[in-house]
């Protein structure tokens, strides 16, 4: 799919449907107390119109079937790294070799790899550090001997797979 300028049907679209979310936010936030819901429209007006200077609509279309596996698989992974994370913690015998991979990614710089970083950040065990112009991350591991670089692989099949991206 092409990830070229919107229409204005679609652009007022992607307007209207995060003005109602950061109001919605607005709402949860402000435990739905009316006395300030004048304040709640206009940091809601501001907020959809800085969101759409920083991350302008576009014509992509995420793939929903694929979001829910990579849910899935982001949350199995939380909790097995999660505990195994903790257990080496706890237990001095088992080895902690920190240590930094060079992983080659297809993402391109921009949103699509920005996501895919934070979303690799938030697995206990992997910290993207540092990302080049080229096509590699720099991760930091606990574990440099763990198939951290296949994990990710699955993982980044998986989020362009949301994305909408071919394997090329």
């Amino acid at each position: 799919m092409s990830s070229s300028a919107p229409r204005d049907s679609e652009f007022r679209r992607a307007a209207a449907l995060r003005g109602v979310a950061f109001f919605g936010l607005w709402l949860i936030l402000s435990l739905g107390d009316q006395t300030d819901l004048a304040a709640g429209v206009v940091a809601a007006a501001l907020a959809t119109w800085a969101s759409l200077r920083l991350l302008p609509p576009s014509n992509r279309r995420l793939s929903a079937p694929a979001l829910a596996r990579l849910i899935l698989r982001f949350l199995h992974q939380a909790i097995v790294a999660g505990i195994d994370v903790a257990w080496r913690a706890l237990d001095p015998r088992l080895p902690l070799r920190p240590g930094f991979i060079l992983y080659p990614t297809r993402l391109s710089m921009g949103a699509a790899r920005n996501g895919f970083c934070t979303m690799a950040s938030l697995l206990p065990g992997t910290l993207p550090a540092e990302s080049d112009r080229r096509e590699s991350l720099l991760i930091h591991c606990l574990d440099v001997e763990q198939p951290v670089a296949a994990g990710l692989a699955m993982d980044e099949d998986l989020f362009s797979q949301v994305l909408g991206e071919a394997k090329p």
